[in-house]
């Protein structure tokens, strides 16, 4: 039965089922970012996760509960990208046929790393419904539906990279964590709460895409259509029943960044600290470098999300830029 509540030990349960398959990521700081924002910074990088993101995580520990028959069966997923890696991941190493619904227009990067993970790919154009296409496949082929975040199996995976950050560094006053779905944000939000009790966790979404941040300031849940912004990962029409009420619960505040704000974050991180990240992936790191919040004197965790960027995008990018 699916049930919105995900607790800590759901979380710690998930972590001990995916620990010896997915990569314990590293920690990482930077005198820089302190210097610049008067903080004690630390970013858990999701970004050298297995297929590049934190995705795998909550794939994994969905795929590896369902039973004997719905593994011979299959699954079905939707996804722009991110979580289609995953399951096709995920899927492969437990031996678990998958059929993937994606965009027509996702990240060439992402598409190709599905197929290469030996998932079915089924694209779709615009004005079609992800949701019904993964729907009907499920349906006619007896598949299990995985969706991308509104799912607790997929909800407590996300929540081990929290646990994981917060066993490195003890306590910390703020966590940072980008905002889709919701699954990685409540997720981490229900093990912050756990580890680092008065610890405030703050959601971050991209301004076009601000669905998460209207429900949690209204309690009401909205959506938003095709959100036209870089962070393809947070383009998620609206929240879930499954997240939702856990973000209501587990969440202090959430914010927004504008794109401009992303690129800017983006590539400094990149010449900065070395490592390659994806818009969605920074959206944390936005709101901290550009002073979304008071930063001065606290230590703060943020997750970076992901590093699935499209790289002849990023130096076009960056070219333009200049």
């Amino acid at each position: 039965m699916q049930t919105s509540e995900v607790t800590y030990q759901d979380v710690a349960a998930a972590h001990e089922r995916i620990k010896a398959h997915a990569r314990r990521t590293p920690v990482m700081d930077s005198a820089t970012v302190n210097a610049l924002t008067g903080a004690t910074v630390y970013f858990k990088c999701e970004n050298f996760q297995r297929m590049g993101a934190f995705k795998f995580r909550g794939a994994y520990n969905a795929l590896s509960q369902l039973s004997p028959q719905a593994r011979e069966r299959g699954v079905v997923a939707f996804s722009s990208g991110n979580h289609a890696q995953a399951v096709a991941l995920a899927g492969r190493m437990l031996g678990i046929p998958r059929v993937i619904v994606m965009p027509q227009d996702a990240p060439r990067v992402k598409l190709e790393a599905t197929r290469g993970y030996g998932a079915q790919v089924v694209t779709y154009g615009p004005g079609e419904s992800r949701e019904a296409i993964a729907k009907r496949i499920a349906e006619e082929k007896g598949m299990t539906l995985i969706p991308p975040f509104n799912h607790p199996h997929i909800v407590a995976g996300q929540g081990t990279a929290a646990k994981e950050l917060l066993e490195e560094t003890g306590p910390l006053d703020m966590l940072l964590v980008p905002c889709g779905g919701g699954g990685l944000l409540t997720g981490c939000a229900v093990a912050a709460k756990h580890l680092s009790p008065g610890i405030q966790v703050i959601g971050v979404e991209p301004e076009a895409g601000d669905d998460a941040t209207r429900s949690f300031k209204s309690k009401t849940l909205q959506s938003v259509k095709a959100p036209p912004t870089i962070a393809d990962g947070a383009r998620t029409e609206s929240m879930g029943d499954v997240t939702f009420p856990l973000m209501l619960r587990h969440v202090d505040d959430m914010l927004t960044v504008s794109d401009a704000e992303l690129q800017k974050t983006l590539f400094f991180l990149w010449e900065r600290m070395k490592f390659i990240c994806e818009p969605t992936g920074v959206l944390g790191a936005a709101a901290l470098l550009e002073k979304k919040i008071d930063a001065r004197g606290q230590r703060i965790g943020v997750v970076i999300s992901g590093g699935n960027v499209d790289l002849d995008w990023a130096a076009s990018a960056r070219l333009n830029c200049r």
